[in-house]
């Protein structure tokens, strides 16, 4: 019984914090975490060998810039990730023919840094961390169904996407992109 003794810490853990914060906003939280792995995971398939279509995958720049967890966004706007902003750029500018596919496949996720950590304070401070605001989940939430769409097209129908092995994880990860906003957007409203 020793062994299970921590599973009844986390239970009583769980249900402090799920008090403190309410059923809905943990599950935002945790969607919200769920998604920014799953965007992040969007964009490295791209640039391999399970790239399934030509999504416009530079879409999820912004979405990433609206939807990543507190911490990691913080983080990323400290001298942390200016130092990896500056890795990028110099990458990209000075060492572009030697590491061609390198500095290709940091494009997207370079970009993406770069506007986390250029974005004015009023911009983040009226966008960030509010899905509930109209205009920015209707952006998250249409980006998501364009890729989505775009995807499910290029496999050639719902069915297809689900049964070839190559497209089935971008499939997943575009569902959950799509869930998300769906998700803020019925948690705000009840």
């Amino acid at each position: 019984m020793e062994k299970f003794e921590y599973l009844n810490e986390l239970q009583v853990a769980a249900e402090k914090l799920i008090q403190s914060y309410g059923f809905r906003d943990m599950v935002t939280l945790f969607l919200k975490w769920v998604v920014s792995f799953a965007a992040i995971l969007v964009m490295i398939l791209d640039r391999t060998k399970w790239k399934s279509t030509n999504m416009l995958t530079s879409l999820l720049a912004p979405y990433l810039f609206v939807s990543l967890p507190l911490v990691i966004f913080h983080l990323f706007r400290t001298e942390f990730g200016k130092w990896i902003a500056l890795v990028t750029v110099v990458l990209r500018l000075f060492l572009p023919n030697k590491f061609h596919e390198l500095a290709e496949s940091l494009e997207i996720p370079g970009a993406t840094l770069l506007l986390i950590l250029v974005a004015p304070n009023d911009i983040v401070e009226s966008f960030r961390d509010n899905l509930r605001t109209r205009d920015v989940g209707n952006v998250c939430l249409f980006t998501s169904g364009y890729l989505l769409d775009k995807h499910t097209k290029a496999c050639g129908g719902y069915k297809n996407s689900f049964t070839q092995k190559d497209k089935i994880t971008c499939t997943i990860c575009l569902y959950l992109l799509f869930v998300y906003p769906l998700w803020s957007a019925f948690a705000y409203l009840f």
